[in-house]
């Protein structure tokens, strides 16, 4: 069957909701993707900041290979000791307390809202607890997640949504005391906003809200679905910050390909919100999703990826840098560590796809005039070289 008679066969039985590249990815090595007629991609979206080792890592092959030939599912009734290792592994990088392992980072935004909502109920009886949250923001697609997801066009159609949501200016605090009620439950936000445009949170800015929701008995809740799992130099972004949050949600890079997440809590959270029968999930936390995680961490000091992100970070802004000032449609830079966007005057989408089916370089944008990077963890300044070549090559039909 070739690639035109694959692609037809897909759109026949595939629902349409992704507006897919006529590209079919058969495997990986390393940093680069290979076609179905064995061409080579290089990978600079990593899967949506998924691939944080990039594809092939004998290492986590070996370890999940091992786990699928013991178990791979008994439910949550009982213990098994791939998920008691991840949890203790995802505590101790994230400085929490508990973890719940979800399939999804919308299902961990859908378990952190219902924890803020038993938290209050628990503090201060029965109410229409609210909850702030951020525009320009994005938290998935499900109706929990997308109630607080800050972008009008992603909401309207599925109203009406989860009640109580109340939208503030991300790094204005002000506009968050004008959204404070005596019923307002938590305030969440991305620490750094990906699908809103690659904007990190200003650290007065988080400081101010963290001492607020601790003034008012009121739980921060910090998204890093996608800037979390040491995509800005830390294994999550918060800790440059000098905050931490009453409830973390984590996802992406924490399976490297396998589809887990989870949302982590404080003692104190755990001890006034979810108890048995309040929440519940029956594949989350199997034994072959939390064997990844707890091989991910693994990996992440064996392999010293914090110290690596941190040194080619460098190397990779200047790149950057360098494009803004050469090209007068590229006006800013914006991001953190590997988490980078490129702000264009251009069509963005085009840039998107001419990249991808004339250069081979797999790149993403975000919103309407950002190419978002989000190259795998591992990359080298040789890669960062090559990206530089084939983007140029696509800025270069734009002059």
């Amino acid at each position: 069957m070739n690639k035109k008679e694959y692609i037809e066969k897909a759109d026949k039985n595939l629902l349409h909701v992704y507006n897919r590249f006529p590209v079919i990815f058969d495997y990986g090595k390393g940093v680069y993707l290979y076609d179905e007629l064995d061409e080579k991609y290089l990978d600079f979206a990593s899967g949506i900041g998924v691939m944080a080792f990039g594809y092939g890592n004998e290492d986590f092959e070996n370890a999940l290979t091992t786990q699928l030939k013991r178990i791979t599912h008994t439910s949550n009734l009982y213990y098994h000791v791939p998920m008691i290792e991840a949890a203790e592994k995802i505590t101790k990088a994230s400085g929490m307390d508990k973890v719940f392992f979800t399939n999804s980072g919308a299902e961990a935004i859908e378990g952190a809202l219902k924890t803020a909502k038993k938290y209050a109920y628990t503090k201060k009886g029965p109410g229409d607890y609210e909850v702030i949250a951020m525009e320009n923001s994005f938290h998935g697609r499900t109706v929990g997640s997308l109630s607080v997801t800050g972008t009008e066009h992603y909401r309207e159609p599925f109203y009406p949504l989860m009640s109580g949501v109340e939208f503030a200016t991300f790094n204005d605090f002000g506009s968050v005391l004008a959204k404070l009620t005596d019923k307002t439950c938590a305030i969440i936000m991305e620490t750094v906003q990906g699908e809103g445009g690659l904007y990190p949170a200003d650290k007065e800015f988080i400081q101010k809200v963290r001492q607020l929701c601790d003034e008012k008995d009121i739980l921060l809740i910090l998204d890093e679905v996608q800037c979390g799992m040491g995509r800005t130099g830390s294994m999550y972004a918060f800790q440059q910050y000098d905050i931490k949050p009453d409830v973390l949600t984590t996802a992406k890079a924490l399976g490297n390909g396998v589809p887990v997440g989870a949302f982590c809590v404080t003692d104190k959270v755990a001890a006034s919100s979810l108890v048995p029968g309040d929440h519940g999930t029956t594949y989350g936390g199997n034994p072959l999703c939390t064997a990844a995680v707890a091989q991910v961490f693994d990996m992440f000091e064996d392999y010293k990826m914090l110290d690596h992100v941190n040194a080619i970070t460098p190397y990779f802004e200047q790149t950057l840098d360098r494009l803004v000032e050469k090209y007068d449609f590229i006006t800013a830079r914006r991001g953190m560590g590997l988490m980078q966007g490129l702000v264009l005057t251009i069509p963005v989408k085009e840039v998107v796809t001419k990249a991808l089916l004339e250069e081979h370089l797999v790149v993403l944008s975000a919103g309407a005039d950002v190419l978002r990077l989000l190259p795998p963890l591992v990359i080298t300044e040789q890669n960062i070289d090559e990206f530089k070549e084939k983007i140029e090559r696509v800025f270069e039909k734009f002059v």
